[in-house]
């Protein structure tokens, strides 16, 4: 695409930012090669370069040596959010979470459309099954999976920027608490999905607050 010479820097940057945030260059995917970006961008090789190293000072790319430079996030606010963080206890995560959560359900019991309710019962059993098995990491990715398309009910893509950029970072908090033999969490589960598809906000509320706040008292 022809680019004006003013500001040519900032405008190939944004160009390569679309990229990722329209999913053509999704999460985990590596970006093209420098020359590749040249002749597709019309820019020279410098603007080229400044551009991918704005992305990867905004934590949005990461340049791996020998393999090229992939896409880690979508977002300057996901990846700086993801950074601070990740520095903290593992109560300050969990107030955080509470909190977001909270809010979400809260929000999410509002304004959940029948297609978000589906996903959600879908979503609930699907956690069930996962402490069928042993796999940690599938509960935890089970369990994330709910409370990602909690938040996603919410259809506020700021809460939902803000929510990714920490996902990572309460599931590394979270792996232990996945260990036992039994989910005693599970009828706490069911009954937030239920209170979002029945739009009820404050038990919603009420559930997710049931749900994280003896981890923070146990800490």
């Amino acid at each position: 695409m022809p680019l004006d010479r003013a500001g040519l820097g900032t405008q190939v940057t944004e160009l390569f930012r679309s990229r990722i945030t329209d999913g053509t260059w999704p999460v985990g995917s590596k970006i093209p090669t420098e020359p590749e970006l040249v002749e597709w961008s019309g820019a020279g090789r410098n603007t080229v370069r400044e551009a991918i190293s704005s992305l990867v000072q905004a934590g949005i790319l990461r340049r791996e040596q020998g393999r090229g430079t992939f896409v880690v996030s979508t977002s300057d606010l996901r990846s700086s959010v993801s950074r601070r963080v990740a520095a903290t206890s593992r109560r300050d995560s969990l107030e955080l979470r509470l909190a977001l959560d909270a809010a979400s359900a809260r929000i999410a019991a509002t304004r959940r459309t029948e297609a978000d309710a589906e996903r959600l019962v879908t979503l609930l059993r699907e956690r069930n099954a996962a402490w069928t098995g042993h796999d940690l990491h599938e509960r935890v990715r089970a369990d994330s999976a709910l409370h990602r398309a909690v938040v996603e009910a919410t259809h506020n893509p700021l809460l939902g920027d803000v929510y990714e950029g920490l996902l990572e970072v309460f599931e590394e908090v979270q792996l232990h608490d996945v260990a036992g033999e039994t989910d005693d969490l599970a009828q706490l589960h069911a009954d937030l999905v239920d209170a979002i598809v029945a739009g009820d906000p404050e038990r919603a509320a009420d559930v997710m607050a049931a749900l994280l706040q003896p981890m923070i008292n146990g800490i």
